[in-house]
């Protein structure tokens, strides 16, 4: 099959997928994905950010050919991905999920590559020196010849990236591929993947981590509940909040009750606090314009406040502006120090 000319690895327009229920459950239809579209770059990390259910599993199973859209189209490296041609589109892909399951914990490291080498047709003679690569590209040359039963959850992390890498894919969907992995190995894997966008792999990537994002990714579109609610650089994202939105205070004490009184406060969309470095970080995000500085004074005055002013809006922000409008959903999003 000769390859038709693209300018996108990914190009998807007017997305649709829903789940129907049976009769018998009495449940209503679940739409899962609702007239998405948006384009990758060749080399570009491209961020798929939304809250539990808002549909981000399933347009990246749609996108690797896991599961066939109701309406839409998809084209995977100028590759028509709706109309039968899943098989010369998985020989250029592969998909990383932020889970336990896709190794054989009975089998080595070294095994587990050799296998899926031999899954993607991988010649005998460069089998070695692939494996023995991607050994080293993720960090497990040392443990090669160990089960990967007795792997740690980050060794078994870094193992489903290499097994990922073993066709050297074209495109790479990554979906939540540091979740529960402690700091430094969730550092190794995005250090990871820069270089793979560097060497010119397009990757996608879904994570709950406001501040991975911020660090990766070239472009992201926001959904929720299938829809696209916000689209484009971190940068062009911001500007949806000016910064007087946007208020942070640090005290010396822990000011929870306080915080926890103005999250039923109409004026605010989100608040929330965080202790960094001994003292405690709380960022109120405001609508409209809402001055409410002098009153933030007053009402943190007690805990003791090192510093109160207006900030620059965080991908954080942004994210939960834009999907707090959908009270059927959790909006939080994880913000652990990775």
């Amino acid at each position: 099959m000769m390859d038709a000319p693209y300018e996108y690895p990914i190009a998807v327009e007017g997305l649709k997928k829903t789940f129907r229920s049976s009769k018998r459950s009495g449940l209503p239809d679940k739409v899962a994905v609702d007239d998405i579209s948006f384009s990758v770059k060749k080399g570009e990390i491209f961020g798929l950010l939304g809250p539990n259910g808002a549909g981000k599993t399933t347009t990246i199973k749609m996108l690797a050919t896991l599961l066939i859209p109701d309406s839409g189209k998809v084209r995977i490296l100028g590759i028509d991905a709706v109309e039968g041609n899943e098989r010369a589109i998985r020989e250029r892909i592969n998909l990383v999920s932020g889970g336990e399951r896709g190794l054989y914990y009975r089998l080595t490291g070294r095994q587990n590559l050799k296998f899926f080498s031999n899954l993607y047709n991988i010649e005998k003679n460069k089998q070695n020196e692939l494996i023995e690569k991607l050994l080293e590209t993720v960090r497990l040359t040392d443990a090669a010849d160990i089960k990967v039963e007795d792997y740690s959850r980050g060794m078994k992390q870094r193992m489903h990236i290499a097994r990922a890498l073993v066709n050297r894919p074209e495109v790479l969907y990554l979906d939540e591929p540091t979740i529960g992995l402690d700091p430094e190995i969730a550092r190794d894997v995005r250090s990871l993947v820069k270089q793979l966008a560097a060497s010119g792999t397009t990757i996608m990537l879904t994570t709950h981590y406001m501040f991975e994002a911020e660090e990766l990714c070239d472009r992201i579109m926001i959904i929720s509940n299938g829809r696209s609610v916000g689209y484009g650089t971190v940068a062009e994202l911001k500007r949806l909040i000016p910064d007087a939105n946007v208020i942070e205070i640090v005290t010396d004490s822990d000011p929870h009750e306080t915080v926890s009184k103005l999250s039923s406060e109409h004026r605010i969309i989100h608040i929330s606090t965080e202790r960094i470095g001994g003292r405690y970080c709380t960022r109120a995000q405001l609508k409209d314009r809402t001055d409410m500085l002098s009153e933030f004074d007053t009402l943190f005055y007690e805990h003791g406040i090192r510093k109160i002013s207006y900030d620059e809006p965080t991908l954080e922000d942004i994210y939960l502006s834009l999907v707090s409008a959908d009270d059927s959903v959790d909006i939080t999003p994880a913000v652990g120090g990775h």
